[in-house]
C-alpha cells in the first residue's frame, strides 16, 4: 500500500529511487566528492556511501555557497541524487537543486524520519508537492 505525504516544493520535477537518509546536515563543499558522489567526510554518518541516484534525505545543508556549484557538478558528472528531501531547505541546497534540475521538497506534513528508512522506494513529485512511499 502506498502512502502519500505532502510537502513544500523547492525545485520542481519528478524522480524515483531508494532512500538514503542521514540526520547529519550535509556540506556539499567538503562532505561530497563530485566525481564519485561519495560522502568523504569521515565524521559524517554516511561516510563512504554514494548519493548517486538516491532519494537523499537530510535535515538541511550547511557551509559554503560553493556547495550549490558542487551539486551542479554532481549532476553534470552523473553522480547526483535523483531527488532530495529536506526537513527545511536552505538557500545553498535550494539553488544547487534548482540549477541542476534535481527535484527537491521539504517541510513534509509528516516527519520523514518517522516514516522513511534506508532502502525504501519513493517517488518525489515536487511539481505536485508530495512524496509517495511505494
Amino acid at each position: 500500500m502506498t502512502q502519500i505525504i505532502k510537502g513544500r516544493t523547492i525545485a520542481r520535477g519528478t524522480a524515483a529511487g531508494k532512500v538514503l537518509m542521514t540526520k547529519d546536515p550535509i556540506s556539499f563543499l567538503g562532505n561530497v566528492e563530485p566525481e564519485t558522489g561519495k560522502i568523504v567526510d569521515p565524521a559524517h554518518e554516511l561516510f563512504g556511501r554514494s548519493i548517486q541516484g538516491t532519494v537523499l534525505v537530510f535535515p538541511q545543508g550547511k557551509g559554503s555557497t560553493v556547495g550549490s556549484y558542487v551539486i551542479y557538478r554532481l549532476k553534470k558528472n552523473g553522480t547526483a541524487p535523483a531527488a532530495i528531501i529536506n526537513l527545511e531547505c536552505e538557500p545553498i541546497v535550494a539553488v544547487g537543486a534548482i540549477i541542476s534540475e534535481i527535484p527537491l521538497i521539504d517541510k513534509l506534513e509528516t516527519d520523514p524520519y518517522a516514516v522513511l528508512k534506508d532502502g525504501d522506494e519513493v517517488i518525489v513529485n515536487s511539481a505536485e508537492g508530495y512524496i509517495e512511499i511505494l
